[in-house]
């Protein structure tokens, strides 16, 4: 079992230099894979900024750009056969003990923002492992 972040998802999707070591990765542990509501909003915010600033002015993004972002993130979901799990009021808690044990809002060094303490907390409330991007989850007691 293996809860994906976003910073895996963004990684993937925009061909970034890790791109293949990421998806041999999530090849190895063959799923069952899990995301979350905010990893799909978040990788798709991260990918509609990049093609927004890809056009080289300086102009927001467009509606269709967080569309084709959208169809992108959720074709991989799919393909992984991702399964999306719920936030409840546990995992809320579970993001908050993160963020005061582990969180950028407490100068710890992991610096985990919003998005990865709910990250982590689903993989704890899940009891899944948590395939990241980044050297932030490495200063928790679930990086690898």
């Amino acid at each position: 079992m293996l809860f994906i972040d976003a910073s895996v998802v963004v990684a993937i999707l925009a061909g970034e230099e890790d791109r293949d070591d990421l998806l041999d990765l999530l090849a190895e542990h063959e799923g069952p894979f899990y995301v979350s509501p905010i990893v799909r909003l978040e990788a798709c915010f991260a990918l509609t900024r990049r093609k927004a600033e890809a056009t080289g002015r300086d102009k927001p993004a467009t509606p269709e750009m967080l569309e084709e972002s959208r169809r992108l993130v959720d074709q991989f979901f799919l393909d992984l056969e991702a399964k999306e799990i719920l936030i409840s009021a546990d995992v809320g808690a579970k993001a908050l003990d993160a963020a005061q044990q582990f969180g950028k809002i407490v100068n710890h060094p992991a610096k985990l923002n919003m998005g990865d303490c709910l990250s982590y907390a689903c993989a704890k409330a899940y009891r899944t492992r948590l395939a990241y991007k980044g050297n932030d989850f490495a200063f928790t007691d679930i990086g690898w």
